[in-house]
């Protein structure tokens, strides 16, 4: 009998209003029920926004430095979970072993990270273009928080929104994935045993419709930072923009490794085999087009599709496992339906290009590694996320070519160059139109200090990660002391 959980309102938990429930289950064995969880609605939103709302004043009045503190007890307990909360986020979500370590420690890197910041939080100070007269700028918090994170990072992403958020003096309402509530409660459970107060942060989980909408709706919130596809993505911008809130969009990638004439070929193959197939392509930074120079174009494919053919399938938790489930069914008809779509449009599939039914792999939601040749760059399979493993290689036959190919989409995170020449490194980095580049590495691997974040249909303009972090939940305040002792009419007296 799998175990029940609850919600987490006002320092409470609590089954949803309705009593209604759905289940967890493993995507590399969809038998096993890894828990039982409230299927929430609006009336168990507006609980958890009105606890939010009544913990505000008394949170932000709490000095950040004492506020950070509770993080650096988390990341304490982060470290000393790190195994078991991997092995969980292998069963979960299906993430091979050595990726669920690194998905648990980046959320301990960005909590011990974003805890420094309370020490900070910058503002500025200026000179005063009038005597006796002090200026300067600082952060205040914004209110309510609602936190809408993804399945494919089920610790990390949280804890991009919720230390910074918190850190910061707001308070949360955390509406995690459907597909990953337990590793969501576990994180919750954490941050309360590391002694954060109840109300500050509320857990609600449910579907997007049923949960998800009405917390975006909600008048009380004054923030919703969401990541997820750029389609829902689209709609709760235009239903923030309604309500005159603020918003923060992490969305969608279609993401290129550009391999030049003069690349190291093997090292350019083992970045589009981590980029493309790392997670099960279920990734937004993960390397879906390889745009390769004509003159190697041969030789890396070959080179790429024996590798690709090469890798293992099965539960996660295995040592011998190379890819392992995607996240479910849904997902897993979506992907081959886009292999349907590339074989329509007249592209050469190289391997995979179906669902695994064999041995332990029938348990579950498995796909082929899958790779497509004579790729036209205007292709649906060369424009549209798939988020699963399935990787276009687009021949070009220059850099200039290979830039444009990069840029010829809607979307525009990560980017990649392989190539030995400085020259054109410099100019890819220049001309590339993506929140990150990397030189000589595949598009995967974001750092916790570092801005992350993309162009066009990928994000907002605002970024996670780094100092950037802190604005999004921030308003600027400006404050003038006068200590003149008279009325002064700024410009008009200078």
């Amino acid at each position: 009998m799998a175990e029940v959980y609850r919600n987490y309102i006002d320092g409470k938990w609590v089954e949803a209003v309705s009593g209604a429930t759905f289940e967890s289950i493993n995507p590399a064995n969809k038998s096993e029920v890894l828990g039982v969880f409230p299927r929430s609605d609006h009336r168990d939103v507006e609980k958890a926004v009105e606890a939010a709302e009544a913990h505000f004043d008394r949170w932000r009045k709490t000095p950040a430095p004492k506020r950070a503190e509770i993080f650096y007890r988390a990341g304490e307990i982060l470290v000393r979970r790190r195994e078991e909360l991997a092995r969980l986020m292998t069963r979960e979500m299906g993430k091979v072993l050595k990726e669920s370590r690194g998905d648990i420690q980046e959320g301990i890197d960005m909590t011990y990270y974003i805890a420094g910041e309370g020490r900070r939080l910058l503002g500025e100070t200026t000179p005063a273009e009038l005597p006796n007269k002090f200026a300067m700028s600082i952060r205040i918090p914004l209110g309510v928080v609602a936190a809408i994170t993804p399945w494919n990072f089920p610790i990390a992403i949280p804890t991009w929104k919720l230390v910074p958020a918190l850190v910061a003096g707001n308070t949360v309402v955390f509406k995690p994935a459907e597909d990953t509530p337990l590793l969501a409660t576990r994180l919750v459970e954490i941050l309360i045993e590391a002694g954060l107060p109840g109300g500050v942060l509320n857990l609600v989980h449910g579907y997007g419709e049923e949960a998800g909408r009405p917390l975006v709706r909600h008048p009380d919130v004054a923030l919703v930072s969401f990541t997820g596809s750029s389609e829902v993505g689209r709609e709760v911008a235009v239903a923030c923009a309604e309500n005159y809130k603020r918003v923060s969009l992490e969305m969608g990638g279609k993401n290129a490794i550009i391999v030049m004439d003069d690349a190291s070929l093997d090292l350019a193959v083992d970045g589009a085999i981590w980029g493309g197939f790392g997670t099960s392509g279920q990734r937004c930074t993960a390397a879906s087009r390889l745009v390769v120079h004509k003159r190697v174009l041969k030789e890396f494919t070959e080179k790429f599709v024996n590798r690709a053919k090469a890798l293992r399938l099965g539960d996660g938790l295995l040592e011998t496992t190379d890819v392992g489930p995607v996240i479910n069914e849904a997902q897993l008809n979506r992907i081959h339906g886009y292999t349907q779509i590339g074989i329509k449009e007249g592209a050469e599939l190289l391997c995979g290009g179906g669902i695994c039914r064999e041995g332990e792999c029938a348990k579950g939601f498995f796909y082929l590694p899958t790779a497509f040749a004579e790729v036209d760059s205007k292709m649906r399979i060369a424009q549209e996320e798939i988020f699963g493993p399935t990787v276009v290689i687009i021949p070009v036959d220059d850099l200039d070519e290979a830039i444009e190919v990069c840029n010829s989409t809607k979307y525009g995170l990560s980017s990649a160059i392989y190539t030995q020449d400085v020259n054109k490194a410099f100019i890819a980095m220049r001309d590339i139109y993506a929140g990150i580049t990397y030189v000589n590495a595949s598009t995967i691997g974001a750092e916790v200090h570092l801005p992350f974040g993309g162009v066009r249909q990928t994000g907002n303009g605002h970024r996670e990660g780094g100092s950037t972090a802190i604005d999004i939940f921030t308003e600027w305040k400006t404050i003038y002391v006068d200590y003149s002792g008279r009325l002064q009419r700024a410009t008009i007296d200078a």
